[in-house]
């Protein structure tokens, strides 16, 4: 059986993700490909305790730069044996908000902590397991954050609560790592319509997968 696609979806708060994976979910499910939608933090029992602590638990304001990196990256190590690789294995293609690129903007870059320590855990959390194409919905930080505050209501998250100034470095960082892996990461224009930056996805999907292979 053939191995399934792994495609991430990544950007900052208010970029359009959750929109643009859902529509692309049913895109892939329209096609007859079997598909698997997770996000992070979370996307398994331990996962979701990990992101509760992380985004909402008044404790978690307590989580020091180095705690918040390793309880992200235990949420992906967990993720990555108990769901996405069983599913890649199976033949399944694996939907993702968000992956390891995340903590290597979010941690790495926004919060300042070491490149390369941030890279080796990383790599120790996910294995051989990377995505085959991730989509990086880039809008500049001031709307993506309104959008992001906007959509939560009265109470924003941990992250959403960062000065503005995190969110540009959030935004370069991201950038950066498309210019470094340009082969995986398709950079997408997320301040288009709805409509248009779905048109971008899918134009970056049919050249990578023209005729995915469904076949069971």
């Amino acid at each position: 059986m053939q191995r399934g696609k792994f495609i991430t979806f990544e950007g900052s708060e208010g970029c359009g993700k959750s929109t643009q994976i859902k529509r692309f979910v049913k895109m892939l499910t329209d096609r007859g490909i079997e598909t698997i939608q997770t996000r992070e933090p979370g996307g398994t029992s331990v996962g979701e305790r990990i992101r509760e602590l992380l985004q909402h638990d008044d404790v978690g304001s307590q989580l020091t730069d180095e705690s918040e990196l390793l309880l992200f990256a235990a949420s992906r190590a967990q993720l990555v044996r108990e769901v996405i690789a069983p599913a890649l294995e199976r033949g399944s293609w694996v939907i993702a908000d968000r992956f390891l690129d995340s903590t290597t903007v979010y941690q790495g870059v926004g919060r300042g902590l070491k490149v390369d320590a941030v890279q080796q855990i990383n790599a120790f959390a996910v294995g051989a397991t990377m995505p085959d194409l991730t989509f990086l919905l880039d809008l500049d930080a001031a709307t993506g954050h309104a959008r992001a505050v906007a959509a939560t209501g009265a109470k924003p998250d941990r992250m959403e609560s960062q000065p503005i100034a995190f969110f540009e470095k959030v935004r370069q960082g991201y950038l950066d790592l498309a210019t470094r892996d340009p082969n995986r990461i398709s950079v997408i224009d997320a301040a288009d319509s709805i409509e248009g930056v779905s048109e971008q996805i899918d134009r970056v999907f049919e050249a990578r997968f023209a005729e995915p292979d469904t076949s069971r």
